[in-house]
C-alpha cells in the first residue's frame, strides 16, 4: 500500500473508532429506537423496508419508533406488519419531519438510490447514526459527502453487501490471495439470474393518488413515468437507479474489490447492452465488466436472459458454467493456478472440496446495533468501505453510457489483452446467441477503457472530460447534495 493510501486509512479508521467512545442510545434500559425511511412497495419485489424491519425486530434491546415513506399505500403496509408484533411507531410522509425527534437514536435508509446520501447526511447532521443500504450513492460525488457527514457529526454510517456479510466469504478469498491453491490469477465475480420485461407503455403511467410525486423524485428530475412499475422499475432508469451493477453487482463487487485492494481500480472496461426485449429499461441486462487492479485485477460478468427461454425462473445457463461455480447463479470466486474459491468453499483443480470456512466476523447488523451502544466500532463495515467499492458501480456504468455499438470482431480485438476477459466475452457471445441474438444486428456497447486516479477519484487521460461529468449530477432546487456537508 502507497504511504498516501496507508494515511488515508488510517485516519478513516480512527475517526471511526474515536466516534465510538461516545455512542449510547438514549432509550430505557439502553433500547435503541430506531427509524425506517423508506418501506418499499407490497407489488412486484421492492420491500426491503420491510425486510430489513423484520431483521432489526430479531436484535435483542431494538425498538421500531418511526416508519417514513413518501407513498402512503407502502406506509400502510409496513404498519399493518407493526400491528401484528404490537408496534405503535409514529408515522411520516417526509423523513424530514421524522429527523426532529430527538430520541430517535438510528435510521435505517431503503429508499431508492438517488435517495441513499442526501438522507443519510441530514440523518447525521441531525445526529442519528445511519445504516444505508446498498448501493450507498448515486454517483461518485455523494459518497465522499456521506463520508465527511459521518466524520464531522461523528455518526456511525454503515452498510454492507452479501459477500461483506456472507459467513466465511472473507476468510475463504484470503486462504487462495496467500497461496494455498496455487498462484492467484484473477477474481471472478458472477451473476447468472433471468430479469424479466419490464414492459413498454405508450403513454405516461398515472401517479398514484398515495404518492408524493415531487417528493419521491426529490435531488433528481421530476419527469412523467415512462415505465409501467413505478416502484421497483426505477432501477433500470438512469436519473434514479444505477442499473443492475448498482442492483445486484454491488453485492459481489464489494467482496472482489475487499480483497483485490483497498482503492479503486486504476482503469475499467465494459462491454455489455439490453439485449433481448424491447422494453422502457435504459441499463444494461448483460455486461461484461473489468477492473484492473495489481496483482488481481476484477471480471464482472453479469447475465439476466435465460439460455432456454421457456426457464424464466431460475434460469438456466449450460452446464459447463453452473460447474464452474460450482452450482451458484451469483458468487464472488478468486480464480487460482491450483483451484478456486466459491463463496466460503475452497476447491481444487478437480473440483473437490478443500476447506470450508466459518466467519470470524459478526454481523453487520449486530455490528451496528453493538457500535450504538457504545461498542467497539467495525470500520469493515464503514462507510468509507462501502463508498470505495460503490465506486466500482459508477465507474463500470460511466464506460458503458460513454460506449457505443460495435462489431463483434471489434470487440474481440479490443479485449483480447486479457485472456480471462476474452474467454467471458466468448460465453457472453454464445449465451446472446443461446437465447436467439444476432450480435450483427443488435450489436452490443463496447465502452472506452477508461483511466482513473483513485486518490484524486477523478477520470484521467482520453474521455475525461466526459467521464469526469457523471461523477456528480445537477440537483434540483431544495434538494442538493452539499458540498459542504
Amino acid at each position: 500500500m502507497r504511504r498516501r493510501d496507508f494515511l488515508r486509512t488510517t485516519v478513516v479508521a480512527a475517526a471511526t473508532l474515536s466516534a465510538a467512545t461516545h455512542l449510547r442510545a438514549q432509550g430505557a434500559n439502553n433500547a435503541i429506537r430506531v427509524a425506517f425511511i423508506g418501506m418499499g412497495s407490497k407489488v412486484k419485489i421492492g420491500g426491503m423496508g420491510r425486510n430489513d424491519m423484520k431483521a432489526c425486530r430479531a436484535v435483542p434491546g431494538v425498538r421500531i419508533a418511526a416508519l417514513c415513506d413518501v407513498d402512503s399505500a407502502n406506509l400502510a403496509f409496513a404498519v399493518q406488519d407493526c400491528d401484528a408484533h404490537k408496534e405503535k411507531p409514529e408515522t411520516f410522509g417526509d423523513y424530514r419531519k421524522l429527523l426532529e425527534r430527538k430520541d430517535i437514536d438510528a435510521v435505517w435508509v431503503t429508499t431508492p438510490n438517488h435517495w441513499h446520501a442526501l438522507a443519510s447526511i441530514h440523518a447525521a447532521q441531525a445526529g442519528k447514526h445511519v445504516f444505508v443500504q446498498k448501493p450507498v450513492c448515486h454517483n461518485l460525488f455523494e459518497g465522499r459527502k456521506m463520508i465527511e457527514a459521518a466524520r464531522k457529526y461523528g455518526r456511525l454510517m454503515y452498510s454492507s453487501t452479501l459477500t461483506r456479510s456472507m459467513a466465511g466469504f472473507r476468510e475463504a478469498a484470503r486462504f487462495a490471495v496467500e497461496g494455498n491453491l496455487g498462484k492467484p490469477l484473477y477474481i471472478h465475480a458472477v451473476r447468472y439470474g433471468a430479469r424479466t420485461s419490464i414492459g413498454k407503455v405508450s403513454a405516461p403511467t398515472a401517479i398514484p393518488a398515495t404518492l408524493d410525486h415531487d417528493l419521491w423524485c426529490g435531488p433528481a428530475p421530476v419527469k412523467p413515468v415512462m415505465r409501467q412499475n413505478l416502484h421497483y422499475d426505477w432501477h433500470w432508469d438512469w436519473d434514479y437507479g444505477n442499473g443492475e451493477l448498482g442492483n445486484w453487482g454491488i453485492h459481489l463487487l464489494d467482496g472482489a474489490r475487499e480483497i483485490a485492494g483497498k482503492g479503486m481500480p486504476r482503469s475499467v472496461l465494459s462491454v455489455g447492452g439490453r439485449f433481448g426485449y424491447d422494453d422502457d429499461g435504459q441499463t444494461p441486462n448483460t455486461q461484461l465488466t473489468f477492473f484492473d487492479y495489481e496483482p488481481l485485477p476484477i471480471l464482472y460478468e453479469m447475465r439476466a436472459l435465460p439460455r432456454d427461454r421457456s426457464l424464466w425462473k431460475g434460469g438456466a445457463w449450460g452446464q459447463q458454467d453452473m460447474d464452474s461455480f460450482h452450482g451458484q447463479s451469483y458468487t464472488t470466486a478468486v480464480r487460482c493456478e491450483g483451484g478456486c474459491t466459491v463463496g466460503n468453499k475452497a476447491f481444487d483443480q478437480a473440483g473437490k472440496l478443500v476447506k470450508e470456512f466459518a466467519p470470524s466476523l459478526k454481523s453487520p447488523r449486530n455490528a451496528f446495533f453493538d457500535a450504538v451502544r457504545g461498542g467497539e466500532a467495525m470500520p469493515y463495515y464503514d462507510i468509507a468501505e462501502a463508498h470505495v467499492s460503490t465506486g466500482l458501480v459508477h465507474l463500470g456504468n460511466i464506460s458503458h453510457r460513454l460506449g457505443r455499438e460495435v462489431a463483434p470482431e471489434q470487440i474481440r480485438e479490443r479485449v483480447a489483452f486479457n485472456a480471462d476477459f476474452l474467454r467471458a466475452w466468448e460465453r457472453m457471445s454464445a449465451h446472446l446467441e443461446a437465447n436467439g441474438i444476432d450480435v450483427r444486428k443488435t450489436p452490443p456497447t463496447l465502452g472506452p477503457f477508461l483511466q482513473f486516479d483513485p486518490a484524486a477519484e477523478r477520470f484521467t487521460g482520453a474521455f475525461a472530460d466526459e467521464a469526469n461529468r457523471h461523477l456528480k449530477r445537477e440537483y434540483r432546487k431544495g434538494f442538493e447534495v452539499p458540498d459542504r456537508v
